[in-house]
């Protein structure tokens, strides 16, 4: 009689029952710690911001053009955004008069954009946070600024060291000072005019020369 031959299937054991749940819900918190920390998925980028609005002018300048005019819009208040441009006074139109161009800002409270074009093709001017008028003495807000294209845009803003803005006298319009000096003048026939580093903007000076020659001059209401 052969003998018979008899085949053991190992059962696990009690214990390798447990170390097998065990190591089951281990590797099932390691899967769910790797979801919690793995890096989310890129979102999609948001779009661009929308440009910014082009000013619309009621006129066409004969200083600025489309590209100097968008320039300078991005340095305006947010108050003067989508304004409509008016055209309150121009010297090849109203005449080469200081006393003119107080009388066309008449019934205006501002802001001005003031631009100038010299006799070297230069062009610079300022912002005035108010209307420009004959005044006792210096008037207007931190908004103020000045600006040159030489050729790139330059804006020269408020430095707060004082708070001589805009001066507006019979014989000349003044704006921003400091020891004796002016950062942009104007005489009372709109033909001469100087430009000198102030304290109050900490400019550079505007036009080529200290003392220059006005071809044009334009004041814009930006309200």
């Amino acid at each position: 009689m052969k003998g018979l031959r008899w085949r053991y299937t190992r059962l696990p054991s009690q214990v390798e029952d447990a170390l097998s749940v065990e190591k089951g819900e281990e590797e099932e918190e390691e899967e769910e710690e790797e979801e919690k920390t793995a890096p989310a998925p890129t979102s999609v980028s948001a779009p661009a911001p929308e440009d910014p609005v082009e000013p619309q002018l009621a006129e066409t300048s004969q200083v600025l053009g489309p590209s100097e005019i968008r320039q300078l819009s991005l340095h305006l208040p947010p108050r003067v955004t989508g304004h409509l441009w008016s055209l309150a006074f121009q010297t090849s139109r109203d005449g080469f008069s200081l006393r003119s161009l107080y009388r066309q800002m008449e019934g205006h409270s501002g802001p001005v954009l003031l631009v100038l074009k010299d006799q070297d093709g230069q062009m610079f001017g300022a912002f005035s946070s108010s209307a420009i008028r004959l005044s006792k003495g210096f008037y207007g807000t931190g908004e103020t600024f000045l600006f040159s294209f030489a050729p790139q845009l330059k804006v020269f803003k408020w430095t707060g060291s004082n708070s001589f803005f805009v001066k507006g006298d019979l014989d000349s319009l003044m704006m921003g000072s400091g020891s004796g000096q002016f950062g942009l003048w104007l005489d009372e026939d709109l033909y001469h005019g100087g430009s000198h580093p102030c304290a109050t903007f900490n400019n550079e000076v505007l036009a080529r020369q200290e003392q220059f020659c006005i071809k044009e001059l334009e004041a814009w209401i930006l309200s």
